[in-house]
């Protein structure tokens, strides 16, 4: 409860940011330079930080916590802190320099724009260090997440979505080229969230001079584990990075309406999936590390349920009410009807996945705590070939017949591809016997299934028709959206009820 709050309020404030950029920028080349410029380094941030570091740094960090004294603790921060700064120091400097390349291999559509090209090189030239930053504050939100201090690695994300929307609102006007003040508040942005880390890291101790030791036991315990999770996070970024090499030869705005899509699909993600993933996290490798299995198990099982509950329905929403949402969040300004109904079309492809991107983040949590990082390797390297195939052939097909949104094919193959990671996930953790199905999934997934039809019936019929969103003003807007997902989460939970649903199933065990 406590991180999905503050994860709230960073969802929120991550909401205004991009309808603030929606109205300033539009769907427009410049944009589109822009997200890609942006893109690059928080792919690579969530490839090292919170990919392959965060799962094999928080599970030795905390059995280092359960078994060490607290010298050997800190002695660990302080070296992992160094090594990691040491070697994002020089991937930092050679991706400044190699900018203007970067661009091409990520969006190698631009070649035949050079004006997207420039700008795009220009701006990664400013917002790849943000890397560096970003990866250190990660660092120090796994150390608070293994002493169960998680609401300010959560809020600190507030801060990158108040520099970018003092960016756009009042940089902006200073500059030639407006779009490049947002590279700008990026760069501001991680300074500003490394420096927020610093009064809790000192108050526990741990606010000391980073050392540099490649052959510390701890740093080469994460680094062995490193590499084959950095493999596994790879996969969700070449997946990514595909996506944008796709979408790049597509049509101009292609590359904004799938942030834009995805953005929305990121709100209940990171909401509820990503906060869970990183409650349990954790707890799972203090099971793991006191031999308790039994608590493992209910652990994994209880955040298995969670999904399921929150997950499905909020996929379902999401998908019925893609292009009202786009409406009243961002189709003002430059943001067009034609942008809502792009965007809308990738969103409702997305939603389809949306409980499928939650489960394959917690079973693979379920391996990553027991230091098992070979083989959700293996099920993510499956699931990035088949994402590459459906992309092809779903964006092939979809030109053939001359359909006007083929970047919706995209996100429709991400969709499918997490459903299959899911899929292979849990086939493994069955088949090794570490996670044994709990009694009553049967009656649970039934009385949800009935809700949840129950539920899209209603919204159905109170949903207006699609032209009616844009003649209102936003208020007007806001104001039905509002009751249509009040109405839909009521009638969800209340179908529930009724059909006497046991709550105790989706307690934490832990309590």
């Amino acid at each position: 409860m406590v991180t999905g709050s503050m994860t709230l309020i960073s969802r929120i404030t991550g909401l205004v940011r991009d309808v603030v950029i929606g109205q300033v920028f539009g769907a427009s080349p410049a944009a589109d330079a822009f997200f890609v410029a942006f893109k690059i380094p928080n792919l690579f941030r969530r490839l090292f930080a919170e990919g392959a570091f965060a799962q094999s740094f928080v599970p030795v960090f905390g059995e280092y916590r359960e078994t060490r004294s607290e010298a050997e603790l800190h002695d660990l921060a302080r070296h992992v802190v160094g090594t990691l700064g040491g070697v994002l120091l020089v991937v930092t400097t050679l991706g400044v320099a190699g900018a203007p390349w970067l661009i091409v291999v990520f969006a190698p559509g631009f070649l035949d724009d050079p004006y997207r090209l420039t700008l795009a090189g220009d701006m990664l030239r400013i917002t790849f260090p943000y890397l560096l930053l970003i990866s250190l504050v990660a660092c120090a939100g796994g150390i608070f997440n293994t002493y169960r201090l998680f609401a300010l690695p959560a809020f600190t994300p507030v801060l990158l979505n108040v520099c970018l929307i003092g960016a756009a609102l009042f940089l902006a006007p200073l500059f030639e080229e407006p779009v490049v003040a947002l590279a700008w508040g990026v760069l501001i942005a991680g300074i500003a969230q490394l420096l927020f880390q610093f009064p809790l890291l000192a108050r526990l101790g741990l606010l000391s001079t980073p050392r540099w030791n490649w052959r510390h036991p701890g740093v080469t315990t994460i680094r062995t584990n490193m590499l084959p999770i950095l493999l596994g996070s790879s996969v969700a970024q070449v997946n990514i990075l595909f996506d944008m090499v796709i979408a790049s030869f597509l049509v101009a705005g292609s590359v904004s309406w799938l942030y834009f899509a995805d953005r929305m699909m990121e709100f209940p993600l990171g909401v509820f999936g990503i906060a869970l993933t990183t409650v349990i996290l954790p707890h799972l490798s203090s099971h793991f590390a006191k031999a308790s299995s039994d608590s493992f198990d209910a652990t994994l099982d209880w955040a298995l349920r969670l999904t399921v509950l929150i997950g499905v329905p909020a996929g379902l929403g999401l998908l019925v009410l893609a292009f009202p949402i786009l409406a009243s969040i961002f189709q003002y300004g430059r943001f067009t009807v034609n942008d809502t109904y792009m965007a809308g079309l990738a969103l409702m492809a997305y939603a389809t996945g949306l409980p499928a991107f939650i489960a394959s983040k917690v079973l693979a949590a379920a391996f990553f705590a027991r230091q098992d990082t070979r083989t959700p390797v293996r099920c993510a390297i499956i699931a990035l070939v088949a994402n590459a195939c459906m992309n092809v052939i779903f964006v092939y097909t979809l030109l053939e017949f001359d359909n006007e949104a083929p970047h919706a094919g995209l996100a429709l193959a991400s969709s499918l591809a997490a459903w299959l990671h899911s899929a292979l996930l849990y086939r493994r953790l069955r088949a090794a016997d570490i996670y044994r199905p709990r009694r009553g999934w049967l009656r649970s997934s039934l009385r949800i299934t009935v809700a949840c039809i129950t539920m899209l019936v209603a919204v159905w019929l109170l949903t207006p028709a699609l032209h009616n969103w844009s003649l209102w003003h936003f208020w007007q807007r806001a104001g039905v959206l509002a009751g249509l997902i009040a109405t839909a989460v009521a009638v969800y939970f209340a179908s529930l009820w009724i059909m006497r649903t046991p709550w105790s199933e989706y307690r934490d065990p832990a309590r």
